[in-house]
């Protein structure tokens, strides 16, 4: 394994292992210890409490984060008819004709999020092999499947920074909450919106600890441990 390099050394000697900082704090320090020369996103990692193999212990929802995420979204529709021309309307960057379905059977998947009317499902279950893999399949669960009055909403939402987070076989939450450039008041807003999103989603067959570890992080930065007493008293209106 590679050696890590002298600035991430630096970086991650400003975090205390030992301690668990509060939620503020703790996404202070990731922004002060990103190394990249890009933008670099900040993530949070949970470590849940739950078994990824029990279905009433899964973990599959969406929160809109407050401060956005500093980029464009693209969003992808798949819609016919007047749908599709509503989807267009509200600023949608694809509208999935035949063609642009063809392009993704190839392996084409240059877009964000893609929602899907009901009545396209059909045609969208072919692509489950591209979507899926690239955690871009339209699913009920996730609000992404939604009749053509919804469009106009889910784009926006989705152009504003709507994020899906679930639960992986490992039984971890992996989310992006903003950007390195973020203030930390615009990183706390984004971080006590999913936390609030993670409590409303605790799955029926929850049991003892729900949230294990919290780590928030910048992409190739080092990790810093969160409180998650705190964390978890946190709601979107903190």
């Amino acid at each position: 394994m590679a050696k890590p390099g002298k600035k991430y050394r630096a970086a991650a000697a400003k975090v205390d292992q030992s301690k668990a900082y509060q939620p503020k704090e703790a996404l202070t320090l990731a922004k002060e210890t990103s190394i990249t020369k890009f933008d670099a996103s900040v993530e949070v990692h949970m470590r849940m409490g739950l078994d990824p193999k029990q279905a009433d212990q899964q973990v599959r929802a969406a929160v809109v984060m407050p401060a956005g995420l500093g980029k464009h979204v693209r969003v992808m529709v798949f819609a016919e008819g007047d749908a599709a021309r509503a989807a267009k309307e509200a600023g949608a960057d694809y509208v999935a004709d035949d063609e642009i379905i063809k392009k993704i059977q190839d392996g084409w998947t240059d877009f964000d999020v893609s929602i899907a009317v009901p009545e396209m499902m059909g045609k969208v279950g072919r692509l489950g092999r591209i979507l899926g893999t690239r955690g871009l399949m339209p699913n009920p669960k996730a609000g992404t499947v939604a009749p053509a009055n919804d469009l106009p909403r889910l784009i926006k939402e989705a152009k504003a920074g709507r994020v899906e987070f679930r639960l992986d076989k490992t039984a971890n939450i992996h989310v992006v909450i903003g950007k390195a450039s973020f203030t930390p008041d615009a990183l706390y807003e984004n971080f006590s919106s999913l936390m609030e999103a993670i409590k409303k989603a605790r799955p029926t067959g929850a049991k003892g600890i729900y949230i294990r570890r919290i780590t928030v992080a910048t992409t190739m930065g080092p990790g810093v441990k969160v409180d998650v007493n705190a964390a978890q008293s946190l709601g979107a209106a903190a």
